[in-house]
Protein backbone atom coordinates (compact mmCIF):
# COMPACT_ATOMS: atom_id res chain seq x y z
CA UNK A 1 0.00 0.00 0.00
CA UNK A 2 2.82 2.42 0.89
CA UNK A 3 4.64 1.62 -2.37
CA UNK A 4 1.54 2.57 -4.43
CA UNK A 5 1.19 5.85 -2.50
CA UNK A 6 4.87 6.67 -3.03
CA UNK A 7 4.66 5.86 -6.75
CA UNK A 8 1.57 8.05 -7.17
CA UNK A 9 3.17 10.92 -5.24
CA UNK A 10 6.30 10.80 -7.40
CA UNK A 11 4.19 10.69 -10.57
CA UNK A 12 2.10 13.68 -9.48
CA UNK A 13 5.15 15.72 -8.50
CA UNK A 14 6.95 14.89 -11.74
CA UNK A 15 3.90 15.94 -13.77
CA UNK A 16 3.53 19.19 -11.83
CA UNK A 17 7.21 20.10 -12.14
CA UNK A 18 7.18 19.36 -15.85
CA UNK A 19 4.60 22.13 -16.43
CA UNK A 20 6.68 24.93 -14.93
CA UNK A 21 9.32 25.09 -17.70
CA UNK A 22 6.49 25.39 -20.22
CA UNK A 23 5.16 28.45 -18.41
CA UNK A 24 8.59 30.03 -18.35
CA UNK A 25 9.02 29.27 -22.07
CA UNK A 26 5.74 31.06 -22.86
CA UNK A 27 6.95 34.20 -21.09
CA UNK A 28 10.33 34.07 -22.85
CA UNK A 29 8.60 33.62 -26.21
CA UNK A 30 6.43 36.67 -25.49
CA UNK A 31 9.51 38.69 -24.58
CA UNK A 32 11.21 37.72 -27.86
CA UNK A 33 8.20 38.61 -30.03
CA UNK A 34 8.92 40.73 -33.12
CA UNK A 35 8.53 44.48 -32.68
CA UNK A 36 5.23 44.46 -34.58
CA UNK A 37 3.83 42.01 -32.01
CA UNK A 38 5.18 43.64 -28.85
CA UNK A 39 2.51 44.07 -26.20
CA UNK A 40 1.20 47.49 -25.27
CA UNK A 41 1.74 46.64 -21.59
CA UNK A 42 4.13 44.24 -19.87
CA UNK A 43 3.46 42.99 -16.33
CA UNK A 44 6.83 42.08 -14.85
CA UNK A 45 7.40 39.05 -12.64
CA UNK A 46 7.32 41.46 -9.70
CA UNK A 47 3.76 42.53 -10.67
CA UNK A 48 4.51 46.00 -12.04
CA UNK A 49 2.66 47.04 -15.22
CA UNK A 50 4.87 48.89 -17.73
CA UNK A 51 3.41 50.58 -20.80
CA UNK A 52 5.60 51.87 -23.63
CA UNK A 53 6.05 55.24 -21.90
CA UNK A 54 7.63 53.57 -18.85
CA UNK A 55 11.43 53.86 -18.57
CA UNK A 56 11.47 50.17 -17.62
CA UNK A 57 9.42 48.91 -20.59
CA UNK A 58 12.40 47.91 -22.77
CA UNK A 59 14.32 46.44 -19.82
CA UNK A 60 11.39 44.20 -18.80
CA UNK A 61 12.27 40.80 -20.29
CA UNK A 62 10.21 38.35 -18.18
CA UNK A 63 6.59 39.48 -18.36
CA UNK A 64 2.97 38.69 -19.03
CA UNK A 65 1.61 40.71 -21.99
CA UNK A 66 -1.56 42.83 -21.83
CA UNK A 67 -3.39 44.99 -24.37
CA UNK A 68 -4.08 47.85 -21.95
CA UNK A 69 -2.79 49.21 -18.66
CA UNK A 70 -6.30 48.80 -17.23
CA UNK A 71 -6.30 45.04 -18.04
CA UNK A 72 -2.88 44.67 -16.40
CA UNK A 73 -3.93 46.46 -13.22
CA UNK A 74 -7.21 44.51 -13.03
CA UNK A 75 -5.16 41.30 -13.18
CA UNK A 76 -3.46 42.30 -9.92
CA UNK A 77 -0.61 44.39 -11.30
CA UNK A 78 0.37 47.83 -10.07
CA UNK A 79 1.42 51.00 -11.89
CA UNK A 80 5.09 51.98 -11.62
CA UNK A 81 5.81 54.35 -8.72
CA UNK A 82 6.98 57.07 -11.11
CA UNK A 83 3.93 56.74 -13.39
CA UNK A 84 2.09 59.69 -11.85
CA UNK A 85 5.03 62.06 -12.20
CA UNK A 86 5.81 61.23 -15.83
CA UNK A 87 2.32 60.95 -17.28
CA UNK A 88 -0.09 63.71 -18.20
CA UNK A 89 -2.90 64.52 -15.80
CA UNK A 90 -5.78 62.06 -16.03
CA UNK A 91 -8.79 63.13 -18.05
CA UNK A 92 -12.01 62.93 -16.08
CA UNK A 93 -15.17 61.90 -17.90
CA UNK A 94 -18.23 63.34 -16.17
CA UNK A 95 -21.52 61.42 -16.17
CA UNK A 96 -24.22 63.94 -15.33
CA UNK A 97 -27.28 63.20 -13.23
CA UNK A 98 -29.12 62.95 -16.59
CA UNK A 99 -26.85 60.05 -17.57
CA UNK A 100 -24.92 61.92 -20.26
CA UNK A 101 -21.15 61.31 -20.44
CA UNK A 102 -19.10 64.47 -21.02
CA UNK A 103 -15.43 64.59 -21.98
CA UNK A 104 -13.45 67.87 -21.95
CA UNK A 105 -14.43 68.59 -25.59
CA UNK A 106 -18.14 68.57 -24.70
CA UNK A 107 -19.77 72.02 -24.62
CA UNK A 108 -21.41 71.11 -21.28
CA UNK A 109 -18.25 69.73 -19.61
CA UNK A 110 -17.50 72.83 -17.50
CA UNK A 111 -21.19 73.38 -16.68
CA UNK A 112 -21.59 69.83 -15.36
CA UNK A 113 -21.09 70.16 -11.59
CA UNK A 114 -23.06 67.17 -10.28
CA UNK A 115 -21.51 64.07 -11.81
CA UNK A 116 -19.92 60.67 -11.39
CA UNK A 117 -16.27 60.49 -12.52
CA UNK A 118 -14.95 57.91 -14.97
CA UNK A 119 -11.47 57.31 -16.36
CA UNK A 120 -12.71 56.84 -19.95
CA UNK A 121 -15.73 57.48 -22.13
CA UNK A 122 -15.98 53.71 -22.66
CA UNK A 123 -16.33 53.09 -18.89
CA UNK A 124 -18.98 55.82 -18.64
CA UNK A 125 -21.04 54.35 -21.49
CA UNK A 126 -20.67 50.80 -20.08
CA UNK A 127 -22.12 52.09 -16.80
CA UNK A 128 -25.32 53.06 -18.63
CA UNK A 129 -24.36 56.57 -19.69
CA UNK A 130 -24.90 58.08 -23.14
CA UNK A 131 -22.44 60.14 -25.20
CA UNK A 132 -23.50 63.76 -25.72
CA UNK A 133 -25.32 64.74 -28.92
CA UNK A 134 -22.98 66.28 -31.44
Amino acid sequence: MMKIFTTLTVAILATGLATFPALAADKKDAAKAPASETPAVKKSDSGICHDKSSPSYERTKNFTPFKTMDECIKSGGTAPKNAGAASAPAVVIKKSDNGICHDPSSSSYEKTTKFTSFASMDECVKSGGKPPKK
